[in-house]
């Protein structure tokens, strides 16, 4: 059902909540997993570089290899592009902590990727 799983990740609480059902699904479905970290233009890219490396030894510690890659722009339209590029089944992401503008809800990067996807979203609360 689901060959091609895209987790976007960054460093919030929702993120490491979303990354066991990643896990899970990886392994029920023997996806493929691919690993993004989305930073603004001129953003810390040793930051996503850390993250990934880190996503890199949890995952490998339940066995999963990753492919991972690391862009710049507006996380929600990076997202959303990517995971057309990779012709994903599904987008695995925490529910908050990626741009969330607190007085605008409806602003959130998840909430744009569940209306911009061209795939599936699993929203991890």
């Amino acid at each position: 059902m689901f060959k091609t799983i895209l987790f976007p990740l960054n460093r919030s609480q929702e993120t490491r909540q979303a990354v066991d059902v990643a896990i899970s699904l990886v392994q029920k479905y023997q996806a493929t997993l691919y690993v993004l970290s989305v930073t603004e233009p001129d953003g810390d890219r040793q930051s996503s570089e850390a993250l990934i490396t880190e996503m890199q030894d949890h995952f490998a510690a339940v066995s999963i290899s990753i492919k991972t890659k690391i862009a710049e722009g507006k996380a929600a339209f990076v997202i959303c592009d990517y995971a057309d590029e990779i012709n994903a089944d599904l987008i695995v992401m925490g529910s908050r902590g990626m741009s969330l503008a607190e007085e605008h809800p409806d602003d959130s990067v998840s909430q744009k990727v569940i209306n911009l996807s061209p795939c599936a979203v699993l929203v991890v609360p």
